[in-house]
């Protein structure tokens, strides 16, 4: 469903040029769940904006259900969809609920807009009384329940998930998460993850690609991950900080170039 080919990424000019992704290459299939895990800064979330198409100064190859995504196909944006890591920033503040759910189907001239809003709310267990609600009167796990519904409204095959729940409270995190997993089994959707959490890459993924410095260092299945048996010291060192500061821990790290 999704490949990705020496992909560059980078911003400036010349000296001051910043390579953020350095020529990765990896592969998804259809229906399968996919982590890109590292430190903050390691290019995972440039990665999702070039294969969204809000990057589009990049190299190489990507393409998605056999689309290449540097043609800009007028079909992608019914094909590929992302859901942000803040929802307090990806809502239209003056925008109601039943706007902000209404316009990907207006521009794509798609009817019955109100029965499908209606539906996309209760997918994501809204009540229609949220329709007519602004981002102020939500809660920060129901805003980013509707900018999932938002991401939904085309009805597309893959979803591109930057770090979906790292700004909400613990206590909702868990719903946010059992949301996507049901809805990506109900729907048949191919879902590429940023995280830094390892924990909720276990609960989410089938596979996970580990980035450093913009490069893929390590692919390996979740079966691996949870035996933390990485074949990486890159990766030993991102599973011992996922267990929380200790002393000891933190004198065992290295920095790698």
């Amino acid at each position: 469903m999704i490949t990705t080919q020496d992909l560059v990424v980078s911003f400036g000019q010349g000296l001051d040029a910043v390579h953020a992704v350095r020529g990765i290459s990896f592969a998804v299939a259809e229906g399968e769940s996919f982590g890109l895990v590292g430190e903050s800064g390691s290019g995972k979330s440039t990665v999702l904006r070039a294969l969204a198409g809000l990057n589009r100064n990049w190299t190489g190859e990507a393409s998605i259900n056999g689309l290449d995504v540097a043609t800009r196909d007028a079909r992608l944006p019914r094909l590929v969809q992302m859901v942000f890591q803040d929802p307090y920033a990806s809502l239209h503040p003056r925008h109601t609920v039943d706007r902000t759910l209404s316009e990907p189907l207006e521009i794509h001239g798609i009817g019955d807009v109100a029965a499908r809003v209606e539906k996309a709310l209760a997918n994501v267990g809204l009540g229609s009384n949220f329709r007519f609600r602004y981002p102020n009167q939500l809660s920060g796990g129901q805003r980013q329940r509707v900018a999932i519904a938002r991401a939904l409204m085309l009805e597309p095959k893959v979803l591109l998930l930057d770090e979906p729940t790292s700004a909400l409270d613990v206590s909702v995190q868990a719903e946010i998460l059992n949301l996507l997993r049901g809805l990506r089994m109900a729907q048949r959707l191919t879902i590429i993850l940023v995280s830094h959490n390892l924990a909720v890459v276990a609960h989410m993924c089938d596979r996970l690609a580990v980035m450093n410095r913009g490069m893929i260092v390590e692919e390996m299945d979740i079966a691996t991950l949870r035996r933390e048996d990485p074949t990486q010291a890159y990766t030993r060192q991102l599973l011992l900080a996922s267990k929380g500061y200790d002393r000891e821990g933190a004198a065992r790290l290295v920095t790698y170039d």
